[in-house]
């Protein structure tokens, strides 16, 4: 069935039966794909039923759908053309794993951090009524993503001016009464029935004509029809928010989807269906563990095993330190923004579970949060990826650091993280953070000092970050590990005329270009830049008195980044030395491997090498 299946129009000639094997096919697809390719299953998998459905009822891309956070698209592009070419998925010029509309017409709006669908489709259907144009515009957010305070900025937006947006929430949590999903079923198909409608409207007009008892016994009315309402039906939260609220139905019944689906079209103004799905329905693996196959690395189908090789990562010493920490410090306390397993929390929160807070998807929340724990005592962390904390700068600013508050930013997945591509790439931190007064950053370059470099930020009395990367190492270790202090550099290698400043992750790679020159009699000096704010200003000022040349390496971008400080720094005091900085240009850094994308910028072993070459 699903070869042949090329684009949504293929879908409604489908029966029922038919639907149903393609829902099969695709599984095994996904299933079969993802696991030689990785990339985020669970999700895709709980949506099957859902998105044919949808591309059963809408038209597209006449009508749009814009999906939240958008890893779960899998489906859509597999039925939008993008089939043949899915072995690709997450590969450098391949198919991304998140919608893109340059990558396919079907896809309406970019998405990769969570809670902005129903922003971005109220805005597409307001451009639509003032161009007077007529389509239908649909919003597919998940339950954990609803967690989101913008989601509900938005919510409350649809409701004021009655504009036409189907919102689907699809939740893969909460388990659903028979009873009550079958009443509310019952009532949501009697309020959206033309034929009640308009009965409602006569009446209403009719009891309005009557003088004072007309008008009385309309508003006795309502307040018997607002209770029955209070009484029996699931969604008054949406219903006062202005949305016409149907559901829960099941989330993997295409016929009745496609019925409420049809129904919500005919609706006038915002409309809420709720949608129940199961995460990872299909694979037993996915179903039990779906948290494991939310993001997920290649694995073995029959066993569900990941098949990369099991490794120390950053993550994992993060949530070790922070239980050895917590059993001699009372104060400190763990938050996290639905990630407790991606950031290594989850064996602290059952260690520790008082002393531990999943706020949901909701950072400028889990910073000032942080702040007000700070503020009465306690020592916070809040482990965050860098590409979310973005979504939390004011907060950052405002609520921490102008209060000069002691929260730890432990910032996850800093630097580039590969397969994810442009919206999980964690390359602005160091830029962003930078520039904000009271704040100390600092960036190990490897996990034995990054233990080190916690052990230190517990101890600290202010705002301090420490960003790291996804994954491992690639070397061992090195030599030696200096005593952490606050501002002071670390060298490794001594040579003349060009020093080599390296920071995080990027002190591997500069030593592994500096070993290769050592083969051709040239000897360079590489630091190890582990403060990044403040700078070490005697060691700069030595450097920059004694070396001609000085390269900046950062996993980061140029603009703003730990170069500019540097560049920044030997401008104000008169060096002679030539500053050469690298890092990511001025352009958004696609998805692809890691390995791929340090060469492709000039920043892996070989490509540092080079630099440093054209510049001794």
């Amino acid at each position: 069935m699903l070869k042949n299946i090329n684009n949504p129009k293929d879908i409604k000639k489908l029966n029922m039966s038919q639907l149903y094997q393609l829902a099969d096919e695709l599984r095994t697809f996904l299933i079969d794909n993802v696991s030689k390719t990785g990339g985020h299953l669970a999700s895709n998998l709980g949506v099957v039923e859902l998105t044919l459905a949808l591309h059963r009822v809408y038209s597209m891309p006449e009508d749009r759908i814009v999906w939240d956070v958008g890893h779960q698209t899998y489906v859509h592009k597999i039925i939008t053309g993008r089939k043949d070419s899915f072995d690709t998925l997450r590969k450098y010029n391949g198919l991304s794993g998140f919608p893109k509309p340059n990558e396919s017409i079907y896809d309406t709006f970019a998405a990769g951090h969570s809670s902005t669908s129903i922003s971005a489709a109220l805005g597409i259907a307001r451009a639509r009524d003032i161009k007077k144009e007529k389509y239908n515009v649909v919003a597919v957010i998940g339950d954990g993503a609803l967690t989101g305070g913008m989601a509900f900025e938005a919510l409350n937006d649809a409701g004021t001016l009655n504009t036409n947006i189907t919102v689907i929430l699809n939740d893969n949590e909460m388990s659903i009464s028979e009873n009550v999903g079958s009443l509310s079923g019952y009532l949501s198909k009697l309020r959206t029935d033309p034929k009640y409608i308009t009965l409602k409207d006569d009446v209403e007009t009719l009891l309005k004509r009557v003088p004072a008892f007309g008008n009385n016994l309309f508003k006795t009315a309502e307040r018997v029809k607002e209770s029955l309402k209070y009484l029996l039906l699931q969604g008054m939260l949406f219903e006062e928010l202005g949305f016409t609220y149907l559901g829960p139905i099941d989330g993997h019944n295409i016929e009745k989807i496609s019925e409420v689906l049809e129904r919500a079209k005919t609706v006038k103004g915002p409309v809420l269906v709720h949608v129940i799905t199961k995460k990872g329905k299909g694979y037993r693996f996915a179903e039990e563990n779906p948290n494991v196959f939310h993001g997920v690395g290649p694995f073995e189908i029959e066993t569900g095993q990941n098949l990369s090789k099991s490794k120390i990562t950053y993550s994992k010493a993060f949530g070790e330190e922070m239980i050895k920490e917590a059993e001699g410090n009372p104060e400190l306390v763990a938050i996290t923004a639905a990630m407790p397993d991606g950031t290594g929390l989850s064996e602290f929160s059952k260690k520790f579970p008082n002393r531990f807070f999943d706020v949901g998807i909701a950072e400028q929340h889990a910073v000032t949060l942080a702040a007000g724990l700070a503020s009465n005592g306690l020592k916070p962390v809040f482990a965050v990826y860098s590409t979310f904390l973005q979504r939390a700068y004011d907060q950052v600013v405002h609520d921490v650091c102008l209060q000069n508050l002691p929260v730890v930013f432990a910032i996850d997945r800093a630097g580039i993280v590969g397969e994810d591509g442009e919206t999980h790439q964690g390359i602005l931190d160091i830029s962003f953070l930078r520039s904000i007064p009271n704040i100390t950053l600092l960036a190990p370059k490897d996990i034995n000092e990054f233990r080190n470099m916690l052990r230190w930020c517990f101890e600290y009395n202010g705002p301090v970050a420490v960003r790291y990367p996804r994954g491992g190492d690639s070397l061992d270790n090195f030599e030696k590990y200096e005593e952490i202090r606050l501002g002071k550099w670390e060298v490794i290698e001594e040579g003349k005329r060009l020093a080599v400043l390296a920071t995080g992750k990027m002190v591997q790679n500069a030593l592994a270009a500096v070993e290769k020159l050592k083969s051709k009699n040239i000897n360079v000096t590489l630091v190890n830049c582990r403060f990044i704010k403040p700078m070490d200003k005697s060691l700069l000022n030595k450097l920059s008195n004694e070396y001609d040349v000085i390269i900046t390496v950062e996993d980061n971008y140029t603009a703003g980044g730990f170069g500019s400080g540097v560049l920044e720094y030997i401008s104000g005091i008169n060096s002679k030395s030539k500053v050469v900085i690298l890092g990511y240009p001025d352009e958004f850094i696609p998805h692809g491997s890691l390995d791929i994308l340090y060469k492709k910028y000039g920043l892996d072993p070989e490509g540092i090498y080079s630099t440093i070459l054209k510049n001794i």
